[in-house]
């Protein structure tokens, strides 16, 4: 199964470093100097569940190129999501 942990940022980079620890196929979305940083040292995690460092792992600013992705939703529980009703103007 691959997995994309978008926007690895705090949570998305320490969840989806522990997934990638753990065997599973992970690709992590990021831009900017978060993306330079991630390909120039890797990801770094710092526990007290246990210390990791992935020293090249899969990251990309384009989910295109990732390939097929398996979502974290159903089918039939993403059709049910609805828009949160916005605000009245104060």
């Amino acid at each position: 199964m691959r997995i994309a942990a978008m926007a690895a940022g705090a949570v998305g980079g320490y969840f989806g470093a522990r997934m990638a620890d753990a065997g599973h196929d992970v690709f992590f979305i990021a831009r900017g100097a978060n993306l330079e940083a991630i390909r120039k040292n890797g990801l770094k995690i710092e526990s007290v569940h246990g210390d990791l460092h992935l020293k090249k792992p899969n990251v990309t600013y384009d989910l295109k190129t990732v390939g097929r992705l398996i979502s974290s939703c159903s089918p039939s529980s993403c059709g049910t999501l609805k828009r949160r009703p916005s605000r009245p103007s104060r």
